[in-house]
């Protein structure tokens, strides 16, 4: 658990993904078309992937694609698409800096 706060607090928005899995697909696009370069890390093609998912679904977050936006878990697709119809994500990633405006 300790690596993945580590991860976590390098980067602005760091994305836990699966490289095949279609929503982590989709919620790296809209970070893409946002023009955030979020930092993503595909559990099944890094070593000790399976370690790190089993630390997120201790952390909360058991599902696929795992968001965290200036080191808070945000969550998964469904709170990011949230976020994002309800005009919340743009701010947040403004505060965290990830985004300029």
């Amino acid at each position: 658990m300790d690596r993945v706060k580590i991860m976590v607090h390098e980067r602005p928005v760091v994305i836990f993904s699966k490289s095949s899995c279609i929503m982590s697909h989709s919620i790296k696009s809209l970070f893409n078309e946002l023009g955030v370069s979020p930092t993503i890390y595909e559990l099944d093609e890094i070593a000790r992937g399976q370690e790190i998912k089993h630390a997120l679904s201790r952390l909360g977050c058991s599902t696929l694609p795992t968001v965290f936006i200036g080191g808070d878990l945000i969550g998964g697709a469904n709170e990011i698409m949230s976020l994002q119809l309800k005009r919340g994500l743009k701010p947040m990633l403004i505060r965290a800096g990830a985004l300029w405006v």
